[in-house]
């Protein structure tokens, strides 16, 4: 561990549209996650790690015991993936994963280590999630490539992993790569993750960490059964510098519609950190749905881009999953949008860009 913080040292977060080395995602072996559908859950991982196999590497944990074997078994054919011994709770990498840095000039990569809490301690255990942040980057050169981290030797640099003392999920970070950050008071300045924090010194610790020179924090959205407290990466989306996706309701008289209206406000009065205001594109969530009695948090701000396609959860209602197919090929031309069915994997209230976590490429 370095006593620099990455900023000091020269490393910086780059937007998820920078090209990869890999992704890396969870095996699906948590029943209660899914109550009823869980059988429903692997044949759709299986299907977003097939299609991230045919553009870049997929490193995918394998869970505990029983699930690691199910997982090789599942994937044991598919080229480009590789299956860890690596014990988790859940599959939400995105929030308990590394955040992946890049040293620009001299062609590394290093890695943020927050802590992990399960979303304000919502779930127990969640011993392994906060643990697999910390096996990931020890198997882990600071070129981004995978050995075993006994075979790791003094011949071979480590990534550079930086332990941050903050309670974070990265699903509660977006960035456009050029310094500025957004993110909501209520995932990351609340009393269940950060308590003796002020807003100032968490802004501090997001420089520090990630290199950025500016912090958005766009509150006032929310979506009904959301149990991460309003992640941003289901609220809002860049897709270059200065161009954001936003959600929005699709009907008036959706509970959800009077807060995503006041985000939406809210980001007009934005700029980012080169003082440039936001361009702000509407993107419908579809009508309410619920399950066991309980509002589904589906938006289609939760898709996920790897090397040249754009994955895009599709939730069965027609309208709105076409609607978002072409706002998102409009807003990402040169990639192929590649819709998924995520109406059985939204039951675990996340989606794809939840189940995932980019490792982005050196030079």
């Amino acid at each position: 561990m370095s006593l620099k913080s990455p900023a000091e040292i020269g490393f910086t977060w780059v937007a998820e549209w920078e090209r990869h080395e890999a992704t890396w995602i969870s095996w699906p072996h948590n029943e209660s996650t899914w109550p009823g559908r869980f059988h429903r859950i692997p044949p759709v991982t299986e299907q977003v790690i097939r299609t991230l196999a045919e553009v870049e590497h997929v490193h995918v944990l394998g869970g505990p015991s029983q699930s690691l074997s199910l997982a090789r078994k599942a994937l044991e054919t598919i080229p480009n993936v590789t299956v860890h011994p690596i014990v988790t709770n859940d599959v939400w990498i995105r929030d308990y994963g590394p955040t992946f840095l890049i040293h620009p000039s001299e062609g590394r990569l290093g890695a943020v280590q927050w802590i992990f809490n399960a979303w304000g301690n919502k779930y127990n255990p969640h011993d392994s999630d906060a643990n697999a942040s910390s096996e990931i980057c020890r198997g882990l050169d600071s070129q981004g490539h995978w050995s075993d981290p006994s075979d790791i030797g003094s011949s071979t640099r480590a990534i550079e992993a930086f332990r941050s003392r903050l309670t974070c999920e990265g699903g509660a970070l977006e960035t456009d790569g050029q310094g500025t950050l957004l993110t909501t008071s209520s995932a990351v300045y609340t009393g269940t993750r950060n308590p003796n924090w002020s807003r100032k010194e968490i802004e501090a610790e997001f420089k520090r960490m990630l290199g950025v020179r500016k912090v958005l924090w766009v509150d006032g959205g929310e979506l009904a059964g959301d149990d991460t407290d309003s992640h941003i990466d289901q609220l809002v989306r860049f897709t270059r510098p200065g161009v954001v996706l936003a959600a929005i309701a699709s009907s008036a008289d959706d509970s959800n519609a009077p807060h995503l209206a006041k985000q939406f406000q809210a980001l007009h009065e934005m700029t980012d950190a080169d003082d440039r205001p936001l361009e702000i594109i509407p993107l419908q969530t579809p009508p309410p749905r619920l399950a066991q009695g309980r509002r589904l948090p589906e938006s289609y701000c939760n898709y996920y881009l790897a090397n040249g396609i754009v994955i895009v959860p599709q939730f069965g209602y027609r309208i709105t999953d076409d609607a978002a197919i072409g706002i998102l090929r409009e807003h990402y031309p040169d990639r192929d949008i590649i819709p998924i069915d995520a109406s059985d994997f939204i039951w675990g209230l996340g989606a794809f860009h939840c189940a995932t976590q980019q490792q982005p490429a050196i030079g």
